[in-house]
Protein backbone atom coordinates (compact mmCIF):
# COMPACT_ATOMS: atom_id res chain seq x y z
CA UNK A 1 0.00 0.00 0.00
CA UNK A 2 1.42 3.73 -1.06
CA UNK A 3 1.57 6.08 1.81
CA UNK A 4 -1.15 8.10 -0.61
CA UNK A 5 -3.75 5.42 -0.04
CA UNK A 6 -2.97 4.51 3.27
CA UNK A 7 -3.37 8.81 4.15
CA UNK A 8 -6.67 8.69 1.90
CA UNK A 9 -7.52 5.69 3.77
CA UNK A 10 -7.20 7.64 7.58
CA UNK A 11 -9.09 10.54 6.06
CA UNK A 12 -12.15 8.49 5.39
CA UNK A 13 -11.83 6.67 8.54
CA UNK A 14 -11.47 10.12 10.35
CA UNK A 15 -14.19 12.06 8.53
CA UNK A 16 -16.80 8.43 8.91
CA UNK A 17 -15.69 8.71 13.12
CA UNK A 18 -16.80 12.63 13.33
CA UNK A 19 -19.52 11.91 10.88
CA UNK A 20 -20.74 9.03 13.78
CA UNK A 21 -19.53 11.55 16.74
CA UNK A 22 -21.91 14.14 15.40
CA UNK A 23 -25.47 14.29 17.01
CA UNK A 24 -26.61 15.82 13.64
CA UNK A 25 -24.78 13.71 11.48
CA UNK A 26 -26.05 10.49 10.58
CA UNK A 27 -24.68 6.80 12.97
CA UNK A 28 -23.84 3.76 11.70
CA UNK A 29 -26.00 1.26 12.08
CA UNK A 30 -24.60 -0.93 15.11
CA UNK A 31 -24.43 -4.31 14.80
CA UNK A 32 -27.62 -6.45 17.20
CA UNK A 33 -26.34 -7.41 20.55
CA UNK A 34 -27.43 -11.06 20.16
CA UNK A 35 -24.89 -11.31 17.46
CA UNK A 36 -22.31 -9.46 19.59
CA UNK A 37 -22.83 -11.52 22.38
CA UNK A 38 -22.85 -14.70 20.18
CA UNK A 39 -19.42 -13.87 18.78
CA UNK A 40 -18.01 -13.10 22.15
CA UNK A 41 -19.44 -16.59 23.49
CA UNK A 42 -18.10 -18.85 20.39
CA UNK A 43 -14.84 -16.65 20.59
CA UNK A 44 -14.43 -17.57 24.58
CA UNK A 45 -15.45 -21.40 23.53
CA UNK A 46 -13.19 -21.60 20.61
CA UNK A 47 -10.14 -20.37 22.88
CA UNK A 48 -11.08 -23.80 25.10
CA UNK A 49 -12.69 -22.11 27.82
CA UNK A 50 -15.36 -23.20 29.92
CA UNK A 51 -18.01 -20.76 30.64
CA UNK A 52 -20.43 -23.14 33.23
CA UNK A 53 -17.12 -23.26 35.06
CA UNK A 54 -15.66 -19.88 35.54
CA UNK A 55 -19.46 -19.01 36.48
CA UNK A 56 -19.63 -21.48 38.98
CA UNK A 57 -16.27 -20.83 40.17
CA UNK A 58 -17.17 -17.29 40.45
CA UNK A 59 -20.30 -17.42 43.17
CA UNK A 60 -18.32 -19.26 45.82
CA UNK A 61 -15.95 -16.67 45.96
CA UNK A 62 -18.25 -13.76 45.42
CA UNK A 63 -20.19 -14.98 48.69
CA UNK A 64 -16.59 -15.15 50.35
CA UNK A 65 -15.47 -12.32 49.26
CA UNK A 66 -18.90 -10.76 50.55
CA UNK A 67 -18.36 -12.33 54.08
CA UNK A 68 -14.58 -11.17 54.60
CA UNK A 69 -16.35 -7.70 53.98
CA UNK A 70 -18.80 -7.88 56.64
CA UNK A 71 -17.10 -9.91 59.19
CA UNK A 72 -15.87 -6.50 60.92
CA UNK A 73 -19.31 -5.15 60.80
CA UNK A 74 -20.94 -8.14 61.94
CA UNK A 75 -18.64 -8.67 64.50
CA UNK A 76 -19.19 -5.15 65.88
CA UNK A 77 -22.69 -5.88 65.56
CA UNK A 78 -22.15 -8.66 68.11
CA UNK A 79 -20.23 -6.92 70.51
CA UNK A 80 -23.32 -4.52 70.31
CA UNK A 81 -25.95 -7.38 70.87
CA UNK A 82 -23.76 -8.23 74.63
CA UNK A 83 -23.46 -4.94 75.67
CA UNK A 84 -26.76 -3.95 74.83
CA UNK A 85 -27.89 -7.52 77.27
CA UNK A 86 -25.05 -6.16 79.91
CA UNK A 87 -27.54 -3.16 79.86
CA UNK A 88 -31.14 -4.67 80.15
CA UNK A 89 -29.40 -6.77 82.69
CA UNK A 90 -28.14 -3.85 84.88
CA UNK A 91 -31.28 -1.88 84.01
CA UNK A 92 -34.35 -4.13 83.70
CA UNK A 93 -36.66 -0.91 83.02
CA UNK A 94 -34.26 -0.32 79.73
CA UNK A 95 -35.61 -2.85 76.62
CA UNK A 96 -32.17 -4.55 75.20
CA UNK A 97 -33.39 -3.61 71.75
CA UNK A 98 -33.77 0.23 72.85
CA UNK A 99 -30.14 -0.51 73.92
CA UNK A 100 -28.89 -1.53 70.93
CA UNK A 101 -30.35 1.26 69.11
CA UNK A 102 -28.77 3.99 71.52
CA UNK A 103 -25.57 1.53 71.43
CA UNK A 104 -25.19 1.82 67.69
CA UNK A 105 -25.81 5.64 67.90
CA UNK A 106 -23.05 6.42 70.37
CA UNK A 107 -20.94 3.60 68.39
CA UNK A 108 -21.60 5.91 65.01
CA UNK A 109 -20.15 8.61 66.82
CA UNK A 110 -17.67 8.16 69.24
CA UNK A 111 -14.15 8.91 68.42
CA UNK A 112 -12.15 5.58 68.71
CA UNK A 113 -15.16 3.62 66.96
CA UNK A 114 -16.42 6.06 64.57
CA UNK A 115 -13.65 4.97 61.97
CA UNK A 116 -14.40 1.42 61.73
CA UNK A 117 -18.04 1.96 61.97
CA UNK A 118 -17.86 3.96 58.74
CA UNK A 119 -15.47 2.43 57.18
CA UNK A 120 -14.62 -1.51 56.81
CA UNK A 121 -17.30 -2.17 59.63
CA UNK A 122 -19.90 -0.21 57.24
CA UNK A 123 -20.67 -3.62 54.86
CA UNK A 124 -21.41 -5.87 57.90
CA UNK A 125 -23.93 -3.60 60.03
CA UNK A 126 -25.39 -2.50 56.88
CA UNK A 127 -26.24 -6.47 56.05
CA UNK A 128 -27.38 -6.55 60.32
CA UNK A 129 -30.20 -4.37 59.59
CA UNK A 130 -31.64 -5.50 56.49
CA UNK A 131 -30.87 -9.17 56.43
CA UNK A 132 -30.80 -9.98 60.33
CA UNK A 133 -33.96 -7.98 60.52
CA UNK A 134 -35.76 -10.08 58.18
CA UNK A 135 -34.88 -13.41 59.79
CA UNK A 136 -36.00 -11.99 63.25
CA UNK A 137 -39.15 -11.38 61.84
CA UNK A 138 -39.94 -14.84 60.53
CA UNK A 139 -38.91 -15.93 64.20
CA UNK A 140 -41.45 -12.94 65.63
CA UNK A 141 -44.23 -15.50 63.69
CA UNK A 142 -43.26 -18.38 66.01
CA UNK A 143 -45.14 -16.53 69.33
CA UNK A 144 -48.62 -16.54 67.47
CA UNK A 145 -51.05 -19.52 66.57
CA UNK A 146 -54.55 -19.21 64.78
CA UNK A 147 -56.02 -20.87 68.17
CA UNK A 148 -54.93 -17.45 69.99
CA UNK A 149 -56.21 -15.20 67.38
CA UNK A 150 -59.66 -16.78 67.22
CA UNK A 151 -59.82 -17.21 70.88
CA UNK A 152 -59.94 -13.64 71.49
CA UNK A 153 -63.72 -13.52 69.97
CA UNK A 154 -64.94 -11.23 67.36
CA UNK A 155 -65.56 -8.67 69.97
CA UNK A 156 -61.66 -8.14 70.73
CA UNK A 157 -60.67 -9.20 67.39
CA UNK A 158 -62.45 -5.77 65.85
CA UNK A 159 -61.42 -3.31 68.98
CA UNK A 160 -57.82 -4.63 67.46
CA UNK A 161 -58.59 -3.96 64.08
CA UNK A 162 -60.27 -0.39 64.93
CA UNK A 163 -56.82 0.27 66.79
CA UNK A 164 -54.59 -0.61 64.27
CA UNK A 165 -56.64 1.90 61.76
CA UNK A 166 -57.30 4.58 64.14
CA UNK A 167 -53.87 4.53 64.69
CA UNK A 168 -52.08 3.98 61.79
CA UNK A 169 -53.78 6.74 59.64
CA UNK A 170 -54.08 8.92 62.49
CA UNK A 171 -50.02 9.33 62.56
CA UNK A 172 -49.45 8.95 59.40
CA UNK A 173 -51.73 12.08 58.13
CA UNK A 174 -50.75 14.01 61.56
CA UNK A 175 -46.76 13.13 60.66
CA UNK A 176 -47.12 14.69 57.15
CA UNK A 177 -49.15 17.44 58.47
CA UNK A 178 -46.12 18.47 60.29
CA UNK A 179 -43.65 17.80 57.22
CA UNK A 180 -41.62 15.25 58.90
CA UNK A 181 -39.03 14.38 55.87
CA UNK A 182 -38.34 10.93 54.41
CA UNK A 183 -40.30 7.82 55.60
CA UNK A 184 -40.71 8.72 58.99
CA UNK A 185 -44.30 9.06 58.77
CA UNK A 186 -45.21 6.22 57.21
CA UNK A 187 -42.27 4.14 59.81
CA UNK A 188 -43.32 5.92 62.98
CA UNK A 189 -46.88 5.14 61.95
CA UNK A 190 -46.34 0.97 61.75
CA UNK A 191 -44.38 1.28 64.98
CA UNK A 192 -47.04 2.37 67.27
CA UNK A 193 -49.82 0.61 65.29
CA UNK A 194 -48.39 -2.72 65.33
CA UNK A 195 -45.23 -3.92 66.85
CA UNK A 196 -42.40 -1.41 67.38
CA UNK A 197 -39.24 -1.49 66.11
CA UNK A 198 -39.69 -5.23 64.64
CA UNK A 199 -42.81 -3.70 62.68
CA UNK A 200 -40.54 -0.65 61.46
CA UNK A 201 -37.68 -2.98 60.17
CA UNK A 202 -40.38 -5.17 58.24
CA UNK A 203 -41.77 -1.88 56.49
CA UNK A 204 -38.40 -0.03 56.11
CA UNK A 205 -37.68 -3.76 54.39
CA UNK A 206 -40.23 -2.98 51.18
CA UNK A 207 -39.77 0.68 50.63
CA UNK A 208 -37.26 -0.17 47.68
CA UNK A 209 -34.41 1.60 49.49
CA UNK A 210 -31.41 -0.48 48.45
CA UNK A 211 -27.78 -0.17 48.74
CA UNK A 212 -26.44 2.15 46.27
CA UNK A 213 -30.00 3.86 45.38
CA UNK A 214 -29.31 6.62 48.14
CA UNK A 215 -27.40 9.47 48.54
CA UNK A 216 -23.85 8.67 49.74
CA UNK A 217 -22.01 10.30 52.82
CA UNK A 218 -23.94 12.01 54.76
CA UNK A 219 -26.90 12.69 53.23
CA UNK A 220 -27.17 9.08 53.05
CA UNK A 221 -27.07 8.21 56.63
CA UNK A 222 -29.37 10.76 57.46
CA UNK A 223 -31.89 9.65 55.18
CA UNK A 224 -33.67 6.66 54.93
CA UNK A 225 -31.67 4.63 57.37
CA UNK A 226 -31.76 7.69 59.61
CA UNK A 227 -35.45 7.14 59.64
CA UNK A 228 -35.52 3.87 60.70
CA UNK A 229 -33.21 4.45 63.26
CA UNK A 230 -35.23 7.96 64.75
CA UNK A 231 -38.67 6.17 64.38
CA UNK A 232 -37.73 2.95 66.29
CA UNK A 233 -35.88 5.26 68.93
CA UNK A 234 -39.15 7.24 69.35
CA UNK A 235 -41.08 4.25 69.28
CA UNK A 236 -39.63 2.43 71.97
CA UNK A 237 -38.71 5.23 74.15
CA UNK A 238 -42.79 6.03 74.09
CA UNK A 239 -43.60 2.08 74.90
CA UNK A 240 -40.76 2.29 77.88
CA UNK A 241 -42.81 5.18 79.29
CA UNK A 242 -46.01 3.20 79.03
CA UNK A 243 -44.25 1.04 81.64
CA UNK A 244 -44.35 3.43 84.09
CA UNK A 245 -47.32 5.67 83.32
CA UNK A 246 -50.01 2.75 82.02
CA UNK A 247 -50.51 1.27 85.75
CA UNK A 248 -50.41 4.27 87.26
CA UNK A 249 -53.42 5.39 85.52
CA UNK A 250 -55.45 1.86 85.90
CA UNK A 251 -57.71 2.52 89.17
CA UNK A 252 -58.41 6.20 88.19
CA UNK A 253 -59.74 4.69 84.66
CA UNK A 254 -61.94 1.93 86.75
CA UNK A 255 -60.22 -0.69 84.87
CA UNK A 256 -60.06 -4.18 86.12
CA UNK A 257 -57.33 -6.84 85.55
CA UNK A 258 -59.03 -8.22 82.31
CA UNK A 259 -59.72 -5.05 80.97
CA UNK A 260 -56.34 -3.72 81.87
CA UNK A 261 -54.50 -6.40 80.12
CA UNK A 262 -56.78 -5.44 77.32
CA UNK A 263 -55.91 -1.68 76.98
CA UNK A 264 -52.19 -2.68 77.68
CA UNK A 265 -52.23 -5.26 74.59
CA UNK A 266 -53.46 -2.78 72.51
CA UNK A 267 -51.63 0.23 73.41
CA UNK A 268 -48.48 -0.67 73.91
CA UNK A 269 -45.80 -1.34 71.01
CA UNK A 270 -43.31 -3.94 71.77
CA UNK A 271 -43.75 -7.38 73.48
CA UNK A 272 -41.49 -7.05 76.16
CA UNK A 273 -42.99 -3.58 76.80
CA UNK A 274 -46.22 -5.28 76.84
CA UNK A 275 -45.24 -7.95 79.23
CA UNK A 276 -43.45 -5.62 81.49
CA UNK A 277 -46.54 -3.08 81.61
CA UNK A 278 -49.22 -5.76 82.06
CA UNK A 279 -47.94 -8.27 85.23
CA UNK A 280 -48.35 -5.18 87.42
CA UNK A 281 -52.38 -6.27 87.59
CA UNK A 282 -51.64 -10.07 87.54
CA UNK A 283 -51.61 -13.04 85.59
CA UNK A 284 -55.56 -12.30 84.25
CA UNK A 285 -53.70 -8.98 83.06
CA UNK A 286 -50.82 -10.74 81.56
CA UNK A 287 -52.15 -13.52 79.60
CA UNK A 288 -55.18 -11.08 78.24
CA UNK A 289 -52.17 -8.31 77.13
CA UNK A 290 -50.40 -10.65 75.38
CA UNK A 291 -53.14 -12.45 73.77
CA UNK A 292 -54.66 -9.15 72.16
CA UNK A 293 -50.55 -7.94 71.32
CA UNK A 294 -50.57 -11.13 69.37
CA UNK A 295 -53.53 -10.48 67.63
CA UNK A 296 -51.30 -6.91 66.54
CA UNK A 297 -48.80 -8.17 65.31
CA UNK A 298 -50.90 -10.75 63.11
CA UNK A 299 -51.57 -8.02 61.28
CA UNK A 300 -47.82 -7.08 60.28
CA UNK A 301 -48.28 -9.31 57.01
CA UNK A 302 -51.54 -7.58 55.88
CA UNK A 303 -49.87 -4.07 56.60
CA UNK A 304 -46.58 -4.69 54.86
CA UNK A 305 -48.42 -6.35 51.79
CA UNK A 306 -50.40 -3.19 51.96
CA UNK A 307 -47.33 -0.57 51.97
CA UNK A 308 -45.73 -3.15 49.21
CA UNK A 309 -48.85 -2.89 46.91
CA UNK A 310 -48.70 0.96 47.29
CA UNK A 311 -44.89 1.16 46.64
CA UNK A 312 -45.80 -0.46 43.21
CA UNK A 313 -48.06 1.96 42.42
CA UNK A 314 -46.34 4.61 42.84
CA UNK A 315 -43.35 3.09 41.01
CA UNK A 316 -46.04 2.70 37.60
CA UNK A 317 -46.85 5.95 37.65
CA UNK A 318 -43.14 7.34 38.10
CA UNK A 319 -42.64 5.09 34.58
CA UNK A 320 -42.68 7.54 31.87
CA UNK A 321 -43.89 3.91 30.02
CA UNK A 322 -44.61 0.76 29.71
CA UNK A 323 -40.98 0.13 29.53
CA UNK A 324 -39.35 2.22 32.02
CA UNK A 325 -41.90 0.93 34.49
CA UNK A 326 -40.92 -2.24 33.63
CA UNK A 327 -37.16 -1.25 34.18
CA UNK A 328 -38.05 0.81 38.13
CA UNK A 329 -37.34 -2.22 40.59
CA UNK A 330 -40.49 -2.73 42.48
CA UNK A 331 -40.95 -4.63 45.88
CA UNK A 332 -42.99 -7.58 45.33
CA UNK A 333 -46.33 -7.80 46.30
CA UNK A 334 -45.85 -10.30 49.32
CA UNK A 335 -42.27 -10.13 50.72
CA UNK A 336 -40.23 -13.23 50.98
CA UNK A 337 -40.01 -12.39 54.88
CA UNK A 338 -43.59 -12.03 55.78
CA UNK A 339 -44.37 -15.36 53.74
CA UNK A 340 -41.76 -16.57 55.85
CA UNK A 341 -43.77 -14.86 58.86
CA UNK A 342 -47.16 -16.39 57.90
CA UNK A 343 -45.08 -20.16 57.69
CA UNK A 344 -44.02 -19.50 61.31
CA UNK A 345 -47.15 -19.00 62.18
CA UNK A 346 -49.41 -22.25 60.44
CA UNK A 347 -46.10 -24.03 61.86
CA UNK A 348 -46.95 -22.93 65.18
CA UNK A 349 -50.39 -23.94 64.92
CA UNK A 350 -50.07 -27.32 63.28
CA UNK A 351 -47.41 -28.73 65.06
CA UNK A 352 -46.56 -28.83 68.63
CA UNK A 353 -43.29 -26.82 69.39
CA UNK A 354 -42.34 -27.67 72.59
CA UNK A 355 -41.17 -24.86 75.18
CA UNK A 356 -37.36 -25.75 74.63
CA UNK A 357 -37.84 -24.78 70.80
CA UNK A 358 -40.35 -21.92 71.45
CA UNK A 359 -37.77 -20.73 74.00
CA UNK A 360 -34.53 -21.35 71.71
CA UNK A 361 -36.44 -19.33 68.84
CA UNK A 362 -37.41 -16.14 70.96
CA UNK A 363 -33.46 -16.09 72.29
CA UNK A 364 -32.36 -16.13 68.52
CA UNK A 365 -35.27 -13.55 67.44
CA UNK A 366 -34.13 -11.34 70.19
CA UNK A 367 -30.23 -11.62 69.34
CA UNK A 368 -31.13 -11.17 65.82
CA UNK A 369 -33.11 -7.83 66.34
CA UNK A 370 -30.92 -6.27 68.60
CA UNK A 371 -28.00 -7.39 66.26
CA UNK A 372 -30.38 -5.57 63.52
CA UNK A 373 -31.34 -2.44 65.53
CA UNK A 374 -27.83 -1.67 66.12
CA UNK A 375 -26.32 -1.83 62.93
CA UNK A 376 -29.25 0.53 62.50
CA UNK A 377 -28.50 2.65 65.04
CA UNK A 378 -25.04 3.05 63.73
CA UNK A 379 -25.74 4.46 60.78
CA UNK A 380 -27.69 7.75 62.27
CA UNK A 381 -26.02 11.08 61.95
CA UNK A 382 -27.39 13.37 64.57
CA UNK A 383 -26.83 16.68 63.06
CA UNK A 384 -29.20 15.42 60.11
CA UNK A 385 -31.83 14.06 62.48
CA UNK A 386 -31.70 17.37 64.92
CA UNK A 387 -33.44 19.33 62.02
CA UNK A 388 -36.86 17.77 62.70
CA UNK A 389 -35.91 16.54 66.11
CA UNK A 390 -38.74 18.92 67.98
CA UNK A 391 -41.39 17.97 65.09
CA UNK A 392 -40.40 14.15 65.67
CA UNK A 393 -41.11 14.80 69.47
CA UNK A 394 -44.75 16.41 69.00
CA UNK A 395 -45.54 13.19 66.49
CA UNK A 396 -44.08 10.39 68.60
CA UNK A 397 -46.52 12.13 71.83
CA UNK A 398 -49.61 12.55 70.10
CA UNK A 399 -49.25 9.41 68.49
CA UNK A 400 -49.07 8.16 71.91
CA UNK A 401 -52.16 9.80 73.05
CA UNK A 402 -53.89 8.45 69.93
CA UNK A 403 -52.98 4.74 70.28
CA UNK A 404 -53.64 5.19 74.17
CA UNK A 405 -56.70 6.65 74.18
CA UNK A 406 -58.39 4.55 70.63
CA UNK A 407 -57.19 1.45 72.98
CA UNK A 408 -59.21 2.66 76.13
CA UNK A 409 -61.99 3.51 73.89
CA UNK A 410 -62.30 -0.18 72.86
CA UNK A 411 -61.80 -1.51 75.80
CA UNK A 412 -64.74 -0.11 77.07
CA UNK A 413 -66.61 -1.06 74.25
CA UNK A 414 -65.82 -4.86 74.40
CA UNK A 415 -65.96 -5.30 77.67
Amino acid sequence: MSWKTAGDTARQTSAATDERDDDTGPRAPEPPKTAVASGMRGSALGAGGTVSGAGGEAGPRRTRAGLRRSAPGLGLAGVGVVAAHAVHALVPAVPELTAAVVLGIVAAHLPGVRGLVTGPGRPGLAAAGKRLMRVGIVLLGLKLSIGDVLGLGWPAVLMVLGVVAATFFGTLWLGRRLGLPGDQPLLIATGYAICGASAIGAVSGVLGREDGKEPSGREARGSHVGDVATSVALVTLCGTLAIAVLPLLRVPLGLDPTGFGRWVGAGVHDVGQVVATAQTAGPAALNEAVLVKLMRVALLAPLVAGVSLAQRRSARRAGADEATATATRRPPLVPLFVLGFLAAVVLRSVLPLGPGVLEAADVAQQILLAAALFGLGSAVHLPSLTRSGARTAVLGLAAWIVVATASYAGVLLTT
